[in-house]
């Protein structure tokens, strides 16, 4: 797979860091119980399609990119810094 870094171009995708899901996780409250903690970092949703995720582009410009890729097809749909992305939703 190749990413297409938006600072440094196309790159292969061992430069990059799978960081997860470009979604913001619900951290359980401090005395939650074990079942809600164990849920909280072990269990993730593994969806077919389309995904929004995070990467590090650790071999280069050290960016973090949000990257929309298909999970059926590997193919890569959109590279964008995540400074971006956010300053973009507020």
């Amino acid at each position: 797979m190749r990413l297409t870094c938006p600072i440094c171009g196309e790159r292969d995708r061992r430069e990059f860091y799978y960081a997860g899901a470009a979604v913001a996780l619900e951290r359980p409250a401090p005395d939650a119980g074990p079942e809600a903690w164990d849920d909280y970092l072990h269990n993730r949703e593994n969806p077919c399609g389309q995904t929004r995720d995070l990467w590090y582009h650790e071999s280069g410009c050290a960016a973090w990119l949000v990257v929309t890729r298909d999970t059926a097809t590997h193919e890569v749909i959109a590279c964008e810094l995540a400074q971006t992305v956010g300053e973009a939703a507020t």
